[in-house]
């Protein structure tokens, strides 16, 4: 049975807060809400979490993560980003944008795509998800709380918590917070593609 916080959207308490971050660090499957919806995340070295999520959603094992981060001082750790693109994307985040680099070692392996060594960051724009990523002090491994055979995301956290309380640790309730998937932008390369047009504004992206 998962635990359930009523996190208030604008003024996050800072002891649920702290409680959930410590479920995080003990290995938990967390469902959360981003600027784009709710996501499942886990801590970034938790491999049986990962696992756990991938069985929720029935992913296949070369499915592509994203790493939620609390800013853009944390890109370098883990993606190579150049002076032009990070001067393109400071502008833009946070923000309901994915954006694809190339990743460096830090990245665990099981996270990048086989072949391209490719991951994706984002920096959300929701006040929960801050105040959570400030007390871990480390991106959140994360993927769409999207279930097998839904064609959008789940957005009613009583909904989520009726189907999901016996598979996660946690269910954060923060309200309606959106179903449109992010704008997902490839930076591998010096010029900026789209490869999804979504919450984002796209426009600052095109060439």
């Amino acid at each position: 049975m998962s635990q359930y916080f009523q996190i208030h959207a604008e003024n996050p308490q800072n002891r649920l807060v702290r409680q959930a971050c410590d479920i995080f660090r003990q290995g938990g499957v967390v469902v959360y809400p981003t600027d784009s919806g709710y996501a499942l995340g886990c801590g970034i070295g938790e491999k049986a979490a990962l696992d756990r999520i991938k069985a929720i959603r029935k992913l296949h094992e070369k499915h592509n993560f994203t790493l939620v981060c609390r800013d853009l001082s944390e890109l370098s750790i883990y993606a190579k980003v150049s002076n032009s693109v990070y001067r393109l994307i400071k502008h833009h985040t946070p923000g309901a944008y994915t954006f694809i680099f190339k990743a460096t070692s830090e990245v665990p392996r099981r996270l990048v795509h086989p072949k391209r060594r490719e991951i994706g960051l984002r920096v959300p724009d929701n006040r929960i998800c801050q105040a959570l990523l400030e007390e871990l002090d480390e991106p959140i491994m994360s993927t769409t709380l999207m279930l097998p055979g839904d064609d959008f995301p789940q957005t009613d956290p009583y909904e989520i918590r009726m189907t999901l309380e016996s598979q996660v640790d946690l269910i954060i309730d923060g309200g309606f917070c959106g179903m449109e998937a992010t704008t997902v932008v490839d930076l591998t390369e010096d010029v900026p593609n789209i490869l999804r047009e979504g919450a984002g504004d796209p426009e600052p992206f095109r060439v």
